[in-house]
């Protein structure tokens, strides 16, 4: 069946891909001004303060009100944003960035660089533990003039240039922050950034409304009027929305894999995979290393050799992606095929290992990833997966804010989820396995609790080593001894297909796509 599938669907797909062009060809045509963007945001976000939250609709929507240092294209190559240029020492340890002159907030008071250091040695360093991880190679940070900002590091940190992108590193405006707790200031209901769009309205269940910034420093942008998020619960109805002309955009995952062949054949639908290359989005069922069944590695392999990874990716992601075979993404840089210790779908093997391990018949709980039809069909299909070699599961059924709170709280046995990895194992693998990264109330570090001293030191190594193949080396071998554990059962390296009408013109210029991509877009 899965094979069937495959080629009814696959084909389908790699065709309307070729499309994927299509944005880049409105470079040379002169831009519209005016209009507005009618997009899917699927699921509704918990909030829209992204320094606090991570979750993948709080980053599309809030990329295009705060904005970061830099923007990077597909290649991962660094572009100016709101530094307009940057120095690297000698010995890798000096980072000087010139910022833009005459930056305002969305609520007039000026940008300057006690923002950038306010941002990252305080705020971030707080609220952001992908930030912090990184952060924690750095010195000092310091603004000797209101243009200029300094990172000073401990030691050399390869992917440094890499954390400046607006969902890694979102800079927020000191003199609403400072010395308030950041978690419940009343400025996280209406979000103030430096971005092409400014906040106006959230009416929830219904829409989230940005408009243009018409004090915006980049001279002519935004095009677009205003950009108008439509909170739409029923997937059916999504699709609908996009074929009778109600909204223009389908980001990606914003419509149940299954409708999307068919939406791509219909008129004026262009498609592109696009606008994921440095967010390498990878799933995978965390594992609660605290206690009970899932703190042993025996029975962890049995859930990893339990899960048909190919029919999901066949049947759920029309083809699209690959299936994981360990931590790293394929397109994150050091990955290394032959260290890996593999888990392919082996029923008998599972059973095997339940048997060893004396299982007899304790329920495990399951958490799934409220974030649309697709995740839950997959969830039950691991259920089933699970159910078929013995394990007895109770799916535990929340909503996205229960979700958070529940991996943040650690009251959990096995959840799904999907991390992006920045495409280099310092920025968006270690966060996920190193020991320091274990804080109670986020769902996006350690959060199931793995610790081991020899895969900390490994990091920590791999993170700072030189030349890159002294950090291959030491990045092969974390990869052997994450997977040797099962730290967790790695699914699919993820691709979410963006579908659009085609008079959208030129929204994927970045490799992080429709997260920063309204301020070059524009409707003919």
């Amino acid at each position: 069946m899965t094979g069937q599938l495959r080629r009814l669907l696959v084909p389908s797909i790699s065709a309307f891909l070729a499309l994927a062009a299509l944005p880049g060809a409105a470079l040379a045509q002169q831009p519209k001004e005016g209009g507005r963007a009618n997009v899917v945001i699927q699921p509704e976000p918990p909030g829209l303060m992204l320094g606090i939250l991570q979750n993948a609709p709080t980053q599309m929507v809030s990329g295009n009100i705060y904005e970061g240092l830099l923007r990077y294209d597909e290649k991962l190559n660094p572009k100016g944003q709101l530094a307009t240029s940057w120095t690297i020492s000698e010995d890798g340890k000096t980072y000087t960035f010139k910022l833009q002159k005459g930056v305002k907030w969305h609520d007039g008071k000026p940008f300057t660089a006690a923002d950038v250091v306010f941002t990252a040695d305080v705020f971030l360093r707080k609220t952001n533990p992908r930030t912090r991880a990184s952060l924690a190679y750095v010195d000092t940070i310091i603004a000797p003039d209101d243009e200029t900002v300094v990172f000073q590091l401990k030691q050399p940190f390869g992917p440094f240039i890499r954390m400046f992108e607006v969902g890694t590193m979102p800079i927020v405006p000191k003199h609403i922050y400072e010395g308030t707790d950041f978690l419940t200031n009343p400025a996280n209901n209406t979000p103030i950034g430096t971005g092409p769009f400014k906040f106006a309205e959230w009416s929830k269940g219904a829409f989230i409304k940005l408009v243009k910034n018409p004090d915006y420093y980049e001279k002519g942008k935004p095009h677009l009027d205003e950009i108008y998020w439509h909170v739409i619960p029923d997937a059916a109805a999504r699709s609908v929305a996009f074929e009778t002309g109600k909204v223009d955009i389908l980001p990606g995952g914003s419509v149940e894999n299954f409708d999307v062949p068919r939406l791509a054949k219909t008129k004026n639908a262009c498609i592109t995979d696009k606008g994921w290359e440095f967010l390498a989005p990878q799933s995978w069922l965390w594992f609660n290393h605290r206690g009970g069944l899932t703190a042993d590695v025996r029975f962890r392999k049995a859930v990893s050799y339990a899960i048909d990874r190919d029919f999901a990716r066949e049947a759920l992601w029309n083809g699209l992606g690959s299936v994981s075979t360990g931590p790293f993404a394929q397109s994150t840089a050091f990955r290394d095929e032959k260290a890996l210790v593999k888990y392919p779908y082996d029923p008998a093997k599972a059973k095997a290992l339940l048997k060893e391990m004396g299982y007899k018949g304790e329920t495990v709980r399951f958490t799934p990833m409220p974030y649309g039809e697709t995740w839950l069909r997959w969830a039950e299909a691991i259920k089933q997966n699970l159910e078929d070699v013995g394990i007895k599961v109770d799916m535990v059924n929340t909503d996205v804010a229960g979700w958070n709170k529940k991996l943040g709280d650690w009251d959990f046995d096995i959840s799904i989820t999907f991390l992006y990895q920045y495409g280099d194992p310092a920025l968006g693998v270690s966060r996920a396995y190193v020991s320091s990264n274990i804080a109670h109330g986020s769902p996006f570090n350690n959060v199931g609790g793995y610790s081991n001293p020899e895969v900390d030191k490994l990091f920590a190594d791999g993170a700072t080593a030189f030349p890159d193949s002294a950090r291959q080396t030491i990045y092969s071998a974390v990869q052997k001894k994450l997977s040797e554990d099962a730290v967790y059962a790695w699914l699919i390296d993820l691709k979410f297909p963006t579908i659009t009408h085609c008079n959208v013109k030129n929204l994927i210029t970045t490799g992080i796509g429709v997260n920063d991509g309204f301020k070059d877009a524009w409707i003919e």
